[in-house]
């Protein structure tokens, strides 16, 4: 057989070794034929059927989740998204409409409506939220393969052998039965780093790689695989000497592991005894054990979005709070850093009744605070449930893209209104609740005097810095290469915000990639960094990083990169820095 090797994008690091196990899936281009007049209402029951069996489908994997007990709590968000989706008009009534008025058979019909809310999705900004578009491609794939016949189930892994997924994509549902089957690692042809795969993988911490492409095509059933999450390679039919290497890495990255276990209660103190705070990024309430595991010593960035996504309606005041007051009961006194709503310019998104206008350019347009301060009702409403979840726990407002002194002072009257309110109904409430701004825009670094003036912390964006300094969307692949947080113009940025903030003494935190990143954990360090949030399965690796830094040794190459004009030379100093 012959060995080859396919790169995609590491979304969760390590080594598994094992046979491939592939899934299929059902093609989205699908015929379109014309069916007689007499058989419309025939077609209409074949895919109110195929819908009725999808429903059916989540319903047990739901059921089957809560009775494991050992399944990550935002599967059965994800889980609710999809059913959702599913139950969305413009997916379950709008393709009988073109059933009966083209006559055209049930996929084709089905896929049409797909398209029309992929496009919506595609209005939207924030790179996490506008991949939720493959939410909808998954559920449309499922319904097309209950209407050709075939189950939306994963296939059961060979028994005594450790098993690779192989997938064009994976829904949410596939990776409930993936943690059921325990499968060792999987990749896909799609996906991004805020994916459902890479957002399971990393909550697992089983090895992923996405993004291949052609890996689904290429690969075929039992062959011999090694995925590498850190290095984002996939192996195929390896000979004996790299199978013998890679056993080797594998069994030193689970002593690694083992190790890194045993940090958890112990304080992230360097050598030469400075203090780092480790938070963690969340996305729902059920992250929160993760959270807890890990060690973090607060949340230093909880997303709101989920609650306002595929639903009829706007969430109510009550059921924010809810959510919120869970996560704040539940790290007892640590805090918890929430974002305010960071939808992008969305035109027309169900749930959100259509209060966004069409964007020319969504990346420019009216998203984050600009939209929360030009729909002041939904803001509101969000501030009164922040603000009543801060009498149950140490609670924080986090407001995202801020650019302006205007913007900040707008923003603080708002959340003072939405004090107002709560004192006229006797409703308890943090009235020192602290209030904290995003540095995601460069003119939000070049003008932080006003931040600093009227904010009690900061926390930096480096997705969004880097994309906006850059002109780069990530996301892209056409471009994406050029995406690089080593640019001069961005260590120039970030020791500009963090040099002065401390000055300021004013706290500040990154809270984007970077954070999570070892390689730049030495180099956020030397810039003065003290306060670190990322995802929970990277907290181990970086308290060990910090453990094993002596700030004042490494302050003399992190000014020189600091000069640095020439990537090679950054790049150079880097590895420098971590050796």
């Amino acid at each position: 057989m012959v060995s080859f090797a396919l790169h995609g994008i590491g979304v969760s690091g390590g080594i598994a070794i094992g046979r491939a196990q592939l899934v299929s899936h059902a093609t989205l281009e699908v015929a379109h034929y014309t069916i007689p007049a007499t058989k419309v209402d025939e077609e209409i029951a074949r895919f109110d059927h195929a819908v009725g069996a999808v429903q059916e489908e989540l319903k047990q994997l739901h059921g089957t989740m809560m009775a494991s007990g050992d399944v990550p709590g935002e599967f059965g968000a994800f889980l609710d998204v999809h059913w959702m989706i599913l139950n969305d008009p413009t997916i379950a009534e709008a393709p009988k409409r073109l059933i009966a008025e083209q006559r055209c058979n049930a996929e084709w019909a089905l896929t049409q409506q797909m398209g029309v809310l992929v496009d919506q999705f595609n209005e939207i900004e924030d790179t996490y939220l506008r991949e939720r578009k493959s939410d909808v491609v998954q559920v449309v794939e499922r319904v097309l393969k209950r209407m050709m016949g075939t189950s939306g189930a994963l296939p059961t892994p060979a028994a005594e052998e450790r098993t690779i997924l192989v997938a064009h994509d994976l829904s949410p549902a596939d990776v409930i039965q993936f943690k059921q089957h325990r499968f060792a690692a999987f990749l896909t042809d799609l996906g991004g780093v805020t994916s459902h795969p890479a957002i399971v993988a990393r909550s697992l911490a089983v090895p992923a790689v996405v993004a291949t492409h052609n890996a689904r095509q290429m690969i075929h059933d039992g062959e011999m695989l090694i995925v590498d999450g850190a290095n984002h390679v996939v192996i195929v039919n390896p000979d004996r000497a790299v199978l013998s290497e890679y056993r080797l890495k594998q069994g030193e990255l689970e002593i690694e592991r083992q190790k890194l276990k045993r940090l958890r209660t112990k304080p992230a103190e360097t050598i030469d005894r400075q203090r780092v705070e480790l938070h963690a990024n969340i996305e729902l309430p059920g992250d929160l054990e993760q959270v807890l595991e890990s060690g973090a010593t607060g949340v230093g960035l909880f997303r709101s979005e989920f609650l306002f996504l595929n639903r009829e309606g706007l969430p109510t005041e009550d059921e924010q709070f809810e959510a919120y007051r869970s996560v704040a009961e539940g790290m007892d006194g640590k805090p918890v850093t929430i974002r305010t709503f960071d939808l992008g310019a969305d035109k027309s998104k169900e749930g959100l009744d259509g209060l966004v206008r069409v964007a020319p350019n969504p990346a420019l347009g009216l998203r984050a605070v600009r939209f929360c301060l030009a729909e002041p009702r939904l803001f509101l409403t969000q501030l009164r449930a922040i603000l009543r979840a801060s009498h149950h726990g140490r609670m924080r407002i986090l407001v995202p893209m801020l650019a302006s002194a205007a913007e900040i002072d707008a923003t603080l009257a708002m959340i003072e209104q939405a004090k107002e309110t709560l004192r006229e109904r006797g409703e308890p409430f943090d009235a020192n609740i602290e209030v904290g701004g995003m540095i995601e825009i460069p003119a939000a670094v070049l003008a932080m005097d006003a931040f600093l003036d009227k904010l009690d912390f900061l926390s930096i964006g480096t997705n969004d810095l880097i994309q906006y300094t850059l002109a780069v969307d990530r996301s892209d692949e056409a471009v994406s290469h050029l995406y690089d947080p080593l640019h001069p113009a961005i260590v120039r940025l970030l020791a500009l915000a963090i040099g002065g903030a401390a000055k300021a003494q004013v706290p500040i935190a990154v809270c984007g990639e970077m954070a999570g990143e070892v390689a730049y954990t030495r180099l956020l360090l030397g810039l003065g960094l003290r306060n670190f949030s990322m995802h929970p399965a990277q907290v181990p690796a970086l308290k060990q990083r910090v453990l094993t830094t002596d700030i004042a040794a490494i302050k003399p190459l992190v000014d020189r990169m600091r000069r640095t004009e020439t990537p090679a030379k950054m790049v150079a100093l880097l590895e420098k820095l971590n050796a």
